[in-house]
């Protein structure tokens, strides 16, 4: 397949923009707590650290977590050859015009950030799991490992890790390299031939990048999570509730009062609301509080006593009420005004 005047110029374009990641933080990764309510930050760039870390450094030294430094990091051995390499395959195939070689450097990409992804998470494994069991504070059955992407409640601190401009610009490229092809596939389907396996991988992996980043509800860690209002930590499994914002930011809360006061706060606007969830009191799981069925009976006990139930099924509602002997059947929008 050969590439059009107009694709090989946009091609190139975008591959000499990769000399910026160079200049520019890759990752980032970022702390809030009462006590920093401007937040800490972490900067990963290709080869090196920056930003507060040495705050993060003591505050982990407390917990056992392992010293922060660009030691720790092989990768940055070589990341910037990675980068160098994945330019030299676009500006090749925009200069012999290769269908062939832009195939290649897009599958490319996406290996480099499939690999990515992984190798942080396998860092973030091991600096979250193998703590000095010497630590001055030591919390049973925790760990501290930062999130692969997203937000993450850790004791009372808020954690955000994801991409920074570095990588949004690989991002890009990648993207744009993915339109590319497939636009000059479909332009010359009748002269180009191409497994089945192979458009069919291509086509999975921009949709998985695609939707990678999508807001999505986050399982509860019982005896882990912390409820990001009073603090504690969710350990009854019968109660819990979610907030995810649009942005994919969770919010997670041990008893539906602590989920209400936080929504009458105002600090997440219903605009930004992805999903509002409440744990079925029956089942576990998170399910749509908009659907649900709440009873409030003074004998459940929940974790802050709210003392309300939630289901998702109008009979299990209905069950544990008259095992209870009564109780005040509630919508989601009377649990809202009862707090």
């Amino acid at each position: 397949m050969k590439l059009s005047n107009t694709t090989r110029i946009i091609l190139g374009v975008a591959s000499l923009s990769l000399i910026a990641t160079f200049f520019v933080p890759l990752w980032q990764i970022m702390l809030w707590a009462p006590q920093y309510p401007e937040g800490l930050e972490m900067k990963i760039w290709h080869n090196n650290l920056s930003g507060s870390i040495d705050i993060i450094n003591g505050l982990n030294h407390y917990i056992g977590m392992k010293h922060i430094s660009v030691e720790m990091f092989p990768e940055f051995g070589y990341i910037g050859l990675l980068i160098g390499f994945l330019m030299l395959v676009g500006l090749v195939a925009a200069a012999l015009g290769s269908g062939r070689v832009l195939f290649f450097f897009t599958l490319l990409s996406y290996g480099y950030g499939f690999a990515a992804l992984y190798d942080f998470w396998a860092w973030g494994y091991d600096y979250g799991h193998n703590l000095d069991p010497n630590a001055a504070i030591k919390v049973p059955d925790m760990s501290y490992q930062p999130p692969l992407i997203g937000y993450k409640n850790l004791l009372n601190f808020t954690s955000y890790s994801g991409p920074d401009t570095g990588a949004w610009i690989i991002i890009a490229v990648c993207l744009l390299a993915t339109v590319l092809w497939w636009w000059e596939f479909f332009k010359n389907r009748k002269k180009v031939k191409i497994s089945s396996g192979a458009a069919m991988f291509l086509a999975l992996t921009t949709a998985t990048q695609l939707t990678s980043c999508a807001a999505k509800p986050e399982p509860i860690r019982y005896g882990e999570d912390n409820c990001y209002f009073c603090k504690m930590t969710l350990t009854d499994k019968r109660y819990g509730a979610e907030l995810v914002t649009q942005k994919g930011k969770v919010y997670k809360f041990d008893d539906l009062n602590c989920l209400c006061n936080f929504i009458k706060l105002g600090e997440v606007t219903p605009e930004n609301t992805a999903f509002t969830l409440a744990v079925d009191f029956n089942t576990g799981q998170l399910t749509d509080v908009h659907n649900g069925f709440f009873l409030s009976n003074e004998s459940l006990k929940s974790p802050m006593r709210a003392d309300i139930a939630s289901f998702a099924n109008l009979e299990h509602r209905n069950a544990l009420k008259t095992e209870l002997g009564g109780g005040q059947e509630m919508s989601w929008q009377e649990v809202r005004q009862g707090f």
